[in-house]
């Protein structure tokens, strides 16, 4: 079974016992989070979508909170004397998906 979260922003496929990196979230290492904002469960019936999913949520684990390697900024303009350096780390949370429960069906 596998199914399609939102959270951050972006879409997820997700299938039980994945590890993944998601947009930082406000939650302890240890701790267990429920999404509950999902587009599509999938299984070897077929695919579920839209009111069908009601009360379909997938459950994780928080693994660890870091920040993702450096990325460098450069803006360079030739002959104008002009270079302007810039970096930036973005924080994430590792997440490892313990459940997927689906939601009403009809």
């Amino acid at each position: 079974m596998y199914a399609i979260l939102v959270t951050g922003g972006k879409q997820y496929r997700v299938m039980q016992g994945e590890t993944l990196r998601v947009e930082k979230l406000d939650a302890e290492v240890g701790k267990e989070i429920t999404f509950d904002t999902l587009l599509m469960l999938g299984d070897e019936n077929g695919i579920t979508l839209g009111d069908a999913l009601k009360g379909a949520t997938v459950t994780a684990t928080v693994k660890s909170q870091a920040r993702a390697d450096k990325v460098r900024i450069i803006k360079f303009r030739r002959r104008k004397h002009h270079m302007k350096q810039q970096g930036h780390r973005q924080y994430y949370t590792e997440i490892e998906i313990t459940g997927i429960a689906g939601g009403s069906k009809k």
